[in-house]
Order: C-alpha cells, then structure tokens, then sequence
C-alpha cells in the first residue's frame, strides 16, 4: 500500500510535491516516516529506497526540475537521503516508545527527524559532488553555492519539517489503532 503511495506521489504533478509560489515542498517523506513508525524502521528504509529509486530513474526520464539532471543522476544523492529518511526516523521512534514518551509527541519529533534527514542530506551531498561545478549547474558562483543550497535550506527544508511535525502523528496515531 505505501509503495502505491509514493508511486503517486511520484508521478501525479502536485501531490507530493506541493507548488507554493517558488518553493516546492515536498511532503513524501512524511509517508516515509509513516510507515517507519507503523511497519518499523527496516521497512521504513525500504521504502525510501523505492522513493529514492524512483527519483533517481525519475532524473532521467521526467525530471521534477532542471537541476535534477545534473544533481539526482547520482544515487548517493538520490537515494541515500531517502533510505536514510526511514531507517533513522523508525530508528527513533521505536527506541524511544519504550520509556513511555507521549507518542504523539514521539511521532512529530520522528516527522521532524526524518524530513531535515532528507533536506540536510540532499543539500551538503549537492554542495560536497557539485560545488566546483555550481556555475555549470546553477549559474552561480562556488562562493555563492552554499549560502544559496542554506537559503533553500531555510525555506523548503523548515516547512518540510514543520509539516511533518504536525502531519505525521494526524496520519500515524489513527493508523496505528487500525493497526493493532
């Protein structure tokens, strides 16, 4: 059911990415760290995989921008970040649950965790693999790259995580006692 989910969220303009004026916020991780918190961190990792697989195959057939091309063709960027998003955040939650925290609480921080995880990421691997060739890519100065990947950073990366704090336990807590 979840790789159905991120197959949509994927592919239908949108729905896992969200246009707001020029941002994009991505809300995929928050299924990610979902289905973390409910099938366990292995599963979670998991599933990024198959996020990060198919963004990775996405920067080459039908890139979600023109900066996809050059930066997601690489799999330490593309997917790394995105397995990474469901092991530690699952990590998170399940290691905490036991002391008997609020789990609603417990979810958000896990929603908080795992979305920075993919936008601190996605953005020092950029600025690591593309730093020297910034100008090819994004048209401005190796001086000028890492204030601008901090600027999206502060933008994308803080909604992100914001809205995952808030999400995750709103979807999570109800599945969950479908669940049990």
């Amino acid at each position: 059911m979840f790789i159905a989910i991120i197959l949509i969220q994927t592919t239908i303009p949108g729905i896992g990415n969200i246009p707001i004026g020029p941002l994009s916020i991505t809300i995929i991780p928050i299924t990610i760290i979902v289905a973390s918190i409910l099938l366990g961190s292995k599963n979670g990792a998991i599933l990024g995989g198959v996020w990060g697989i198919i963004t990775f195959i996405r920067a080459f057939w039908w890139p979600t921008s023109p900066l996809a091309v050059f930066v997601l063709i690489n799999p330490i960027i593309s997917v790394l970040p995105r397995i990474l998003v469901g092991l530690v955040s699952g990590l998170f939650y399940h290691k905490l649950v036991k002391y008997k925290i609020n789990n609603k609480l417990l979810m958000s921080l896990s929603g908080i965790i795992g979305s920075l995880i993919n936008t601190i990421l996605v953005l020092f691997l950029i600025y690591i693999f593309y730093k020297n060739d910034s100008f090819n890519i994004y048209h401005i100065n190796t001086n000028e790259l890492l204030p601008y990947l901090l600027g999206i950073a502060g933008t994308n990366g803080l909604i992100e995580a914001v809205l995952s704090g808030i999400f995750v336990p709103l979807i999570a807590v109800p599945l969950q006692k479908i669940k049990k």
